[in-house]
Formats: C-alpha cells, structure tokens, sequence
C-alpha cells in the first residue's frame, strides 16, 4: 500500500535542497524563498537567513549608505572624522608620515584623491595607505577599549580618498564612516580579540581592513554581489603580526594598524569596481575568514545588533597624543596635582598601576609617546601634556623631567582587567612628608562613559593643524567638518586639506 505523505516528502525535501543549492549563490536567498513553498520551506529559509552571514552584511551594507543615522551616532562620526583629520594632519609631519607621503609620491598615478598637508593627487589606494599611515603617525587617533582596534586611522582616509574620486557628499561620508566603524570592531568581536593576539597577530591589523572595506564600498555605492566581492577580496588581505611592538621608531607600526588597512580595503573596492569577480559567501561554509582565523568564532557578532548598535559611538578620542594606556596614568596624577598641590619638591614616589596587558606596551619604551614613565614625570613637571611635548624626544633626556621620571614605577595589576573598563588605572603618590594620596581613573576623558564635547574636539584638533595649516585655514575646516552634512561634494574640502 502506497504512503500518501511520500509526494508531500518529496516536496519538501526538493525544496529543501533547492534552497541549500541557491542559497550559495549571490541573491540566492531570495530566489531560495522563492522556490520554497509551504511550512517546511519557510523554517528552511528562516534557517539560511540566520546563518548567511555574508548575505545578510552585503545586504546590509547595501542599505546604510541611503539610511539616516540617529542624532548621535552622527555627531560622534563628525567628531571622530575630525579627530582622525587631526591626526592626519599632524602625522603629515612626522617621521612615519613624512616617509609614506614621499612613498607615494614617487609611485605617481592617476590623481584620484589628495594626499593630505601635501600638494599633490595620486589614486585612491596611494591616497589611502599615505594618509592612513599619517593618521597613525603617532598615538593620536582614537580607540576602542574592549577591542583595542584604532578604526579611524584606517575608515577615514580611505573614505575621504574613495568620496573624493566619487564625488560624494558629506552625509555620504559620515554613512560611509558609522559603516567602516561597525566592521572594524565586528570582525574582532565574531574573531575574539584576545584569540587573534593568542596566535601573535595583530588585532588592529586584522580589523583595520574591513573597517575600510565599509567606508570604502559604502562609497562606491556596490550592489550586493559586489559587496560580496569586495568581503572576499579584503579578507584575503586581512594581516598583521603582533610583531609591531618591537617597532621603536612607530614607522611599521603606522602601517600595521592603518596603512596597510586602508590601502587593502580601497584596493578591494577597486578591484571590484573594474569588474573582477570573486567567492561569494567567504563569511560561510568551508575555508571561511572565521575558521580561518579564530579558534573559537562567532560569527554572529558580525551582524548582531547592526542598525541600532554602532561602534562609532563607543570608540575613545584620546585626550593625551599618547599611547591609549597612559591616558587613565596622566589624568589620575594631573587630577592628583591640582586636588594636592602637588610638585617634584613635595613628590618622594609615584605608583602606577595598570592593567597586565599594558605594561608591555606602555612600559619604558624608545618613544616618548607611549613611555608612561616619561610622560607622567613630563605632567608632574608641566601639569599639562601637549602635543609637542609628548613628541619631544629631547625632553626624555631633560634631567628635570628625569628626576622626576626615577620616581615613577609601574606595575601591573590584575585587578584592573576589567572587561567593562580595560585601560582603567590607579595612582598612588607618597609625599615628602609622609602622606600618601591615591586616585582611580576608570574612564578616561574622551571615552564613551566620559565623551568630549564637541568644543573640547574641536581644541585638539585646534592644537594638531594650526602649526600645519594654519589658523585661518584650520578653523575653516573644523567649521565644515562640524557641519559636514552641508557639504554637497567633499571636493569642496580639497583646499583646506593641502597646502
């Protein structure tokens, strides 16, 4: 006797594999749901929908660019576009900055985008990797403390280098930036950033290329095939050893944490713009980016919450142009001296503690910048820490600011491995007298717990480029950068970037 539910059966399961079989093609999961038919079809097709994750972030992608972001996720893209504008500005001077500006320039090519403090144009990737590498000239650019990525030194210059070429708006590059952002940070957080670093690779390598895929392919307005193409093209790309702390003078690692990352991610965008192809679903299935390169992934954290999460908003602008460790060390002592009164006559000791992942970084380095030792005797002394000083090498051999230098010491501390607060520190100071005083910086100016008003961003920026660009020209800039919804085509911003 026949069984009258085998068609039924038959059906189901024809669906089922048709499903499977589109759904590994660009725009198959649409084309699956519509082949599906019935109750079986449907959970079948809600069961690709959340395991694609390459589908779902292509289409996605796709998306944001037409999609207006709330208030105040604009706003913290505004401020960290400017704070990365600073950064690039006064990188433009520096040593790493000077030699990538000089690289590209003997490269030639088309003149795509402006290379930013110079007065020349070269194509997009040049314009990105130099002007990344700019942006991580030093320790000025922002951070995302549970991920420790810098997303802006990589996202920025290449959307500005993308825009420029494209013609795009101002609101098409804040889009564009929220974007690179969000990827950036989710492909730490689908990796494990602590599992990357286990593996000795660089964690802001690693990310800084999708950050700026997103801003990148945002830009060039890629359909969701192309986005696709462009994921897989960037994660072939993705690098970055954790060998980057042995670099004393800061040139490989400005190419490690931006500069590599934004030539990789236009490069990606680019290739797919003159037509090449590429694997589909690299997200996904077999070889994947995330088997690849974590052993414990969850891909899921790629997409999870986009649209109403944004990282943008959660990275911090640092305070200090320093290593973001010290940022906690020299507000709890500069809190410290004004509450104390507190000055190398009265000081006998100074304890700093930080988180045990820090010490490493921060602790007794070449660089002036990022030696937390330096730059809390520098405070003592000054009770301020500018640009110029914290870039002072000259000052690391001052033998006022190295007395005061011997009396600090730095420990780590397990007790501040707080995942809720990862660069937090304390400050203890042991008086002439006897007293000792003791303050916790748990969140650093500039973090999301503790944001900078725009006034605030606009005096860092104020103090990078003036000595570049000059006042006229600079307080021009942080004007358009502060409205840049208003600007119909960042061309407009050409003049004000170059000199």
């Amino acid at each position: 006797m026949s069984d009258p539910q085998k068609p039924a059966r038959r059906r189901v399961m024809q669906s089922a594999g048709a499903l499977a079989a589109l759904a590994a093609t660009p725009g198959g999961l649409v084309r699956a749901a519509e082949v599906a038919s019935g109750e079986a079809g449907k959970k079948a097709a809600e069961k690709v929908a959340k395991t694609d994750v390459t589908a779902r972030l292509a289409r996605y992608m796709v998306a944001a660019r037409d999609t207006p972001l709330p208030d105040e996720v604009a706003l913290a893209c505004k401020h960290r576009i400017l704070d990365t504008i600073g950064a690039m500005v006064s990188g433009s001077r520096m040593t790493p900055g000077e030699m990538a500006v000089k690289y590209v320039r003997g490269l030639g090519g088309e003149a795509q985008a402006s290379v930013i403090g110079s007065s020349f144009r070269t194509t997009t990737v040049n314009a990105a990797l130099a002007n990344a590498m700019c942006a991580h000239a030093d320790e000025t650019d922002d951070f995302e403390p549970v991920t420790k990525a810098h997303p802006g030194s990589a996202v920025v210059p290449a959307a500005f280098a993308v825009a420029e070429k494209e013609g795009r708006s101002g609101t098409d590059v804040i889009r564009a930036v929220a974007l690179g952002y969000d990827l950036c940070c989710r492909l730490l957080m689908a990796l494990g950033p602590d599992l990357v670093r286990g593996t000795h690779r660089s964690a802001e390598g690693t990310s800084s290329t999708f950050g700026a895929l997103g801003a990148a392919a945002s830009l060039a307005r890629l359909d969701e095939t192309g986005m696709r193409y462009a994921i897989s093209y960037s994660a072939q790309q993705v690098s970055g050893l954790w060998s980057w702390v042995k670099d004393k003078d800061h040139i490989e690692k400005a190419f490690d944490f931006a500069g590599m990352g934004a030539r990789n991610g236009v490069t990606a965008v680019g290739m797919v713009q003159a037509g090449l192809t590429g694997v589909a679903d690299v997200l996904d299935g077999t070889h994947n980016l995330f088997i690849a390169l974590s052993t414990a992934p969850k891909p899921e954290a790629m997409v999870d919450g986009l649209g109403s999460r944004f990282y943008v908003t959660e990275t911090a602008i640092k305070t200090f142009s320093v290593g973001y460790p010290i940022q906690s060390p020299l507000d709890a002592l500069l809190t410290l001296r004004k509450q104390h009164g507190l000055t190398p006559d009265n000081v006998r000791s100074i304890l700093v503690k930080l988180p045990t992942d820090a010490v490493g970084i921060v602790g007794e380095s070449a660089m002036p910048d990022v030696n937390c030792q330096h730059l809390v005797g520098l405070a003592l002394v000054k009770g301020a820490v500018s640009f110029t000083d914290s870039h002072d090498v000259a000052l690391m051999r001052d033998p006022t600011i190295a007395a005061q230098r011997a009396k600090v010491t730095v420990v780590p501390d397990a007790a501040l491995m707080d995942p809720t607060a990862p660069r937090g520190a304390v400050v203890e100071v042991t008086t002439t007298d006897g007293r000792t005083v003791s303050h916790f910086t748990k969140f650093p100016p500039g973090t999301k717990e503790n944001p900078l008003s725009t006034e605030a961003v606009n005096a860092k920026v104020r103090d990078l480029i003036v000595p570049v660009l000059g006042k006229a020209k600079s307080e021009k800039l942080i004007d358009r950068i502060n409205n840049l919804e208003k600007v119909g085509n960042i061309r407009e911003l050409r003049a004000l970037l170059v000199v």
